[in-house]
C-alpha cells in the first residue's frame, strides 16, 4: 500500500486510491429561494383556522422542506426518515412545540382565541420552519445523513434559530402586508 494516500481516500484492492464522492455544490440563492418558500407556506398553513390540522400541515411544510434540501444536497431521502429526524428535532423542544400546539388550540376560543391563533401561530410556524432549514443545511453541507442526524447534538442551535427565525418570518409576513397584487 502506498504511504501518499491522502486522508479520505480508500486504497482499492488494486492499490491505486478510491476517493469518496464530492460533495455536490449547493447554490446558496437557490438554498434562500427554497427557505423562503418553506416559511411562506408555513405561514400560510399557521392560518388554517383548524386547530391541531395546523400542526400537522407545518409538520408536513417541513418534512417537504427536508426533502427538498436532501435532494439539493445528494442526500438518499424517506419519508420515514424524515419523520423520524423531524419528529426527534421537535420533540425536544418540548416548550416551543407544545407553545404552537396550545396556540393551535387557542383557536377553539371564539373571536379571542381565533384571533390571538392567527396573529400568533404562523410566526412560530415559520420560525421553526426557519430553524429546521437552518439545521439541515448545516447537517447536510457537512456531508451528513439522515443515518448521521442526532438532533440532541442541535438542540441549542435549533432553538437559537427558532428565535431568530421569529424576526425572519414576520419580515415575511410583514411584506406580504404590503404588496397588492
Amino acid at each position: 500500500m502506498s504511504e501518499d494516500v491522502k486522508p479520505g481516500s480508500v486504497p482499492s484492492p488494486g492499490g491505486a486510491e478510491v476517493l469518496p464522492p464530492a460533495a455536490p455544490t449547493v447554490d446558496p440563492d437557490r438554498l434562500e429561494q427554497i427557505a423562503r418558500n418553506h416559511i411562506l407556506a408555513a405561514l400560510g398553513v399557521g392560518l388554517v383556522p383548524l386547530p391541531l390540522v395546523d400542526v400537522a400541515g407545518i409538520f408536513a411544510v417541513n418534512l417537504d422542506l427536508i426533502r427538498v434540501l436532501a435532494k439539493e444536497y445528494g442526500v438518499s431521502f424517506r419519508a420515514e426518515w424524515g419523520k423520524s429526524a423531524l419528529g426527534a428535532l421537535l420533540g425536544g423542544v418540548l416548550p416551543t412545540a407544545l407553545g404552537g400546539a396550545v396556540i393551535s388550540l387557542l383557536k377553539f376560543v371564539p373571536v379571542i382565541g381565533q384571533t390571538a391563533g392567527a396573529v400568533a401561530f404562523p410566526v412560530l410556524a415559520g420560525a421553526v420552519t426557519y430553524a429546521v432549514y437552518k439545521v439541515f443545511v448545516l447537517h447536510f453541507a457537512s456531508g451528513g445523513t439522515f443515518l448521521t442526524f442526532d438532533p440532541a447534538k442541535v438542540q441549542d442551535y435549533f432553538r437559537a434559530q427558532v428565535e431568530a427565525g421569529k424576526g425572519v418570518a414576520q419580515s415575511l409576513r410583514d411584506q406580504g402586508k404590503t404588496k397588492t397584487v
